[in-house]
């Protein structure tokens, strides 16, 4: 059966630092540190895990001087461009900037001196330097009572947030600044879903896709869910963050099972199916699905693995799966590339699988 790709709508491509955003590049995965920047060796340990589970580009915050001051010893070591998250203090973005980042992200609601923003864009474009504006609900801090957000009231919010785009866009345009990344987010699915569709019928820049405060590893990976698979599905995308609260490390990979799931970019490593663990089990593959994983965690190749605990499901999966197993009572059938190869006893079924994956891996 065939069944059609997502077509990703046309934008600009922009360069950030050498990663290529936008344009005919794929979406690209990014993260941001939860380290003070101004402990750059933790900061950089942080970049490196990020970057060693699939980051492409690494946010870090400067709240303060000494955040800056640690910027170019970060930018200098980072396997990644490093992205400057600036608030309030427009010398911030300065200091960033000749620290030598590949982004800065701006946000309309915290900077709006028009000056201010000026000295900006001329610094970010005699450096190369790429800016990202980004709008959340949260700042549009003029919005009235009645313009707060409900399920009755998403359009107002969602219109005030694009006139504040167009508004600080404005200045980039008359300065003809031409390396911007968009973003508009909430914690809302539907804010977020309907601010970025209507950016994305109205510039052509590259999007920045997330959910804000989405909360924890449990509510976030629904919540970004929800609002980015919806939109890249749309072809509406060009990076995504997904944001949870604890080990950022977590957001990546998540990220990566998304855009994987999509079609969007290739699958690296184990992709595990597990039946639902219903009452037809006669074996309890809960923890088999759980050694598997944590054995093949390291491979690279990708590969399908199917752990089935019935016959209800399970032959129809090993004929899809590369290695697969299909439990019973006691005992359970391996496949490999749908076709059977042996039976293996309840306690044989963890090093079956491992070893078959990587006889077809080679490692």
């Amino acid at each position: 059966m065939n069944v059609p790709e997502i077509t990703r709508r046309e934008t600009r491509a922009v360069d950030v630092g050498g990663v290529v955003v936008g344009g005919a590049a794929p979406v690209r995965i990014q993260s941001m540190t939860n380290t003070p920047t101004r402990d750059a060796a933790a900061t950089l340990n942080q970049i490196r895990e990020l970057a060693g589970a699939g980051a492409e580009l690494v946010r870090v915050a400067v709240p303060q001087a000494d955040d800056t001051a640690a910027l170019k010893r970060i930018v200098a070591e980072s396997p990644v461009p490093i992205i400057a998250d600036v608030h309030f203090h427009f010398d911030r973005a300065l200091e960033a900037i000749a620290a030598g980042v590949a982004k800065i992200r701006l946000n309309p609601g915290n900077i709006a001196d028009r000056d201010q923003v000026l000295r900006i864009i001329d610094a970010a474009g005699a450096a190369g330097t790429a800016i990202r504006v980004g709008v959340n609900e949260g700042s549009v801090v003029e919005r009235s009572e009645g313009e707060q957000r409900d399920s009755d009231l998403v359009s107002p919010l969602v219109d005030l947030m694009i006139a504040k785009m167009a508004e600080y866009l404005e200045v980039f345009e008359a300065s003809g600044f031409d390396r911007l990344v968009l973003s508009a987010k909430s914690h809302d699915v539907v804010t977020t879903v309907a601010a970025n569709r209507l950016l994305s019928t109205r510039w052509n820049w590259p999007l920045h896709l997330g959910v804000t405060h989405s909360g924890t590893a449990q509510t976030g990976a629904i919540r970004s869910a929800a609002a980015l698979g919806a939109l890249l599905c749309e072809g509406i995308g060009d990076t995504i963050r997904i944001s949870y609260a604890g080990d950022p490390v977590a957001e990546v990979e998540a990220a990566r099972e998304l855009l994987a799931s999509l079609r969007l970019r290739e699958r690296k490593g184990i992709e595990l199916i597990a039946c639902p663990t219903c009452g037809r089990l006669e074996t309890d593959i809960t923890d088999i699905v759980e050694e598997v994983r944590a054995a093949l965690s390291e491979e690279t190749e990708p590969i399908t693995v199917a752990i089935m605990g019935c016959v209800v499901n399970g032959p129809g999966e090993a004929q899809n799966a590369d290695v697969a197993i299909c439990a019973g009572k006691d005992k359970a059938v391996l496949y490999r590339s749908g076709q059977r190869v042996r039976t293996v006893s309840a306690d044989e079924i963890v090093a079956a699988v491992v070893a078959e994956a990587r006889k077809i891996t080679g490692n």
